[in-house]
């Protein structure tokens, strides 16, 4: 039945298997030997606390501007003007940009030439007013209709806390200077702004507790995190050749392979050759950026991998995602491939996310969820480990609407990522603990003597006395809580915000509950163990340690009262709950305004994504997969009536053909189905987005499925886009 009508995917898919690996210039010495790692780590970063060309004096100033929120004295940031333009000139830059992330979720700059003209003089420079504050242009970015079109100033503010850095081009080089992005009336238009407030925030109110319960001497709290950065890698050749991962940056419909991720052999394994150079090469550009890279590794699903850098503080590690979301992309296309980062880039196997690892710290070294030997040190931490329980079971609600996206309603419950239900995961020898606390009852380790909880001892924890729970969505892992419901594609500053904030919140309830207790005449150890058996007996429901992909766990949620918001329309709309966001405008986290606005920026950007989504495939079903079906149909009608002439049985040909027929003409009546119901949406946009998640979400997801039995009746040879086995097998 002829030989292969598709020439271009005999051609991409020969490409994939014999492209070279891509080989990079790693950095070496005068006499020609390899630099090590710590050798040139952050050599593109610059910080004013490390910079020779500023005097410690100045570097005191604003390291006190920093800690108390001063205003900048304008001649010491005329001093780091300066000094930054000699360092990125003197390394080839040639501009410089404010860096901010506005709430399209990625990252934003527009570049100034360092060239100025003193009189005719050319020279290089960066004034001081330049490197303080920009003014970008707010009406073109999403506010959510907080702003009228003629309403367009906004202010870019540098944020001191936050290394500049210099990003290579093609052919020269950019200084970056992370900054803050607020309107005109100082409403946060970005997802750094309210980060920011609530890392301050929760430093206030976890400060003081440590100052209560005895630490006096610490001064500063430090919220910590490491965002683990799941992706897929795919040839460059067959990304452009399938419409739906340009348009949408994933397979709207694909047949999948006989052998996937089901033997688990790509997990862990070794590395593809040409995969692993463009990991080696992510590394150096991430080391010289000062990112941490610490771990990679084969993800679950074929053609899937994963990052992860070392834990630092909350606000450094939000703008480094961001830059290794950046990398990943931009240094893939060096080696000749796409880096997905959609959490659900193809069905049937695994999709994104990314663990958002949390923990506080303070300027002494304490990691306060660090379980510890002693008495002391363990009441603080089962306090600040039920603070930080009752928060998630408190605010459920909002931190699911904070990992909300059109992205992630793929992965969440569907048997790969945690379900929709928040809950949290403290492996079993805490939770009898707890419940010991809760109950007021004495707990009995396995094999050991008892120790009464009220009185002298507790157990001795280990870092690592718990199992790790993929299944939970806010796990305990040892001396941190890992969000794992965050998506892959996801800016983790709002989640960060969310937690950051709910978290403080309990532990300004919790400081004034000891303040009382002590007042009363009881120990700080006791006063802790008063607060954890307090907390815990309102929030017990929320820890669970089982299977959290059973339907089991959903019937059990439900019992406990726990949320279940199953998909981003549902779960969008607490921000538009004032009794949800309560706790973030009480602490000055978010405005009215601004959490006003970001639930109309989120709620149309899940609208505009899914009707791209159906637009693609729609238009993929006509341009594609129903000029394909019908000319094999015809192919197969030549044949039938050939062979009726020869009188020969076409007992195959026949049953194909009708499969084909029914699937075909099925297909295409649907998919004009789903364009009227696009017409027929409401201009609301909750009421769009409800009907989109419900009613076209499902009928979309039928085509697919259309589509891909067709795709399993119709020769590989004949096929017009690249199949998962090419896209998840070949490079």
């Amino acid at each position: 039945m002829g030989g292969d009508t598709n020439p271009s995917r005999t051609k991409s898919r020969s490409k994939a298997i014999n492209q070279s690996t891509r080989n990079f210039k790693r950095p070496m010495d005068s006499a020609g030997n390899y630099l090590r790692a710590s050798q040139y780590y952050g050599q593109n970063v610059f910080y004013f606390a490390k910079s020779s060309g500023i005097p410690e004096i100045i570097k005191n100033e604003l390291e006190e501007c920093v800690k108390l929120g001063r205003p900048i004295q304008k001649e010491h940031a005329s001093v780091v003007a300066k000094a930054v333009t000699e360092w990125a000139v003197k390394r080839g830059a040639t501009h410089f940009c404010h860096w901010f992330q506005p709430l399209t979720g990625a990252t934003a700059e527009k570049h100034d030439a360092f060239l100025d003209l003193d009189g005719e003089r050319p020279i290089e420079k960066l004034s001081v007013s330049q490197l303080l504050q920009g003014e970008p242009d707010a009406s073109s970015f999403p506010n959510g209709g907080s702003r009228s079109t003629f309403e367009a100033r906004g202010y870019t503010a540098w944020d001191l806390t936050s290394p500049m850095f210099l990003m290579n081009g093609p052919n020269g080089k950019t200084l970056c200077i992370p900054t803050a992005f607020v309107s005109y009336h100082g409403e946060a238009l970005d997802i750094k702004t309210p980060l920011l407030r609530s890392l301050s925030t929760l430093n206030t109110q976890a400060t003081k507790f440590m100052n209560l319960i005895g630490e006096k001497n610490v001064s500063k709290v430090i919220v910590t995190c490491g965002a683990e950065q799941e992706y897929f890698l795919v040839d460059k050749n067959f990304y452009y050749q399938r419409p739906d991962l340009v348009m949408t940056g994933r397979t709207l419909l694909g047949a999948g392979t006989t052998r996937n991720q089901q033997l688990e052999d790509h997990y862990f394994g070794a590395i593809p050759e040409r995969v692993l150079a463009f990991m080696e090469e992510l590394d150096l550009e991430l080391h010289k950026l000062g990112i941490p890279a610490k771990t990679r590794h084969n993800e679950v699903a074929p053609g899937q991998f994963e990052i992860a850098q070392i834990f630092r503080e909350g606000n450094v590690s939000s703008d480094n995602n961001q830059l290794v979301m950046a990398l990943i992309k931009s240094v893939a296309a060096r080696h000749n491939m796409v880096a997905l980062l959609h959490e659900k880039p193809f069905a049937g196997i695994n999709g994104s996310g990314k663990h958002l690892n949390w923990s506080m710290s303070t300027d002494t070294g304490i990691n306060l969820l660090e379980p510890g030997n002693e008495l002391h040190s363990n009441t603080r931490f089962l306090a600040v480990t039920s603070i930080v329980i009752e928060a998630v079971n408190r605010h459920a609600r909002a931190l699911r609407a904070a990992i909300a996206s059109h992205g992630n309603d793929h992965r969440l419950g569907a048997n790969e990522a945690p379900p929709s239900i928040i809950s949290v995961f403290t492996g079993s020898t805490i939770a009898d603990v707890l419940e010991s606390i809760k109950d007021g009852k004495e707990f009995t380790p396995s094999g050991k003597i008892t120790l009464d909880l009220g009185a002298n001892q507790l157990a001795q924890f280990h870092k690592d006395n718990t199992d790790r729970n993929r299944t939970s969505p806010f796990a305990f892992t040892g001396n941190k809580f890992e969000f794992r419901a965050v998506g892959s594609s996801q800016a983790i500053g709002l989640p960060l915000s969310i937690l950051n904030a709910a978290v403080s919140e309990v532990f300004a309830e919790s400081n004034t509950f000891i303040e009382e207790r002590i007042a009363a005449g009881d120990t700080i150890d006791r006063a802790l163990l008063l607060l954890c058996e307090k907390w815990m007996k309102s929030s017990w429901n929320v820890i669970f340690n089982g299977d959290g992909y059973s339907q089991e766990w959903v019937q059990e949620a439900e019992k406990r009262g726990l949320p279940n918001l199953k998909n981003s329309a549902e779960a969008l709309e607490v921000f538009n709950s004032k009794s949800d966001v309560a706790f973030l405008t009480n602490q000055g986290i978010y405005r009215e305004i601004e959490l006003e606005t970001r639930y109309n920026v989120l709620l149309e950007r899940y609208c505009k994504l899914r009707e791209i989504e159906f637009n693609t495939l729609i238009d993929m079903i006509h341009q594609y997969i129903v000029p394909t079906s019908l000319a094999y149909k015809k192919e197969l009608g030549d044949i039938v009536l050939m062979q009726r002439q020869l009188k020969v049985e076409s007992t195959v040909e026949m049953d194909i053909y009708k499969k084909i027929n029914l699937t075909v003409e099925t297909l295409y009546e649907d998919a004009r189905n789903l364009s009227n119901q696009i017409k027929d949406l409401p201009h609301d946009e909750s009421a769009r987005a409800k009907m989109i998640a419900e009613t076209l979400m499902p009928m979309s997801e039928q085509l697919s499925i259309f589509c891909e039995q067709l795709e399993a009746l119709i020769p590989d040879s004949k096929w017009p886009l690249p199949t998962y086995f090419d896209m998840l097998f070949l490079r």
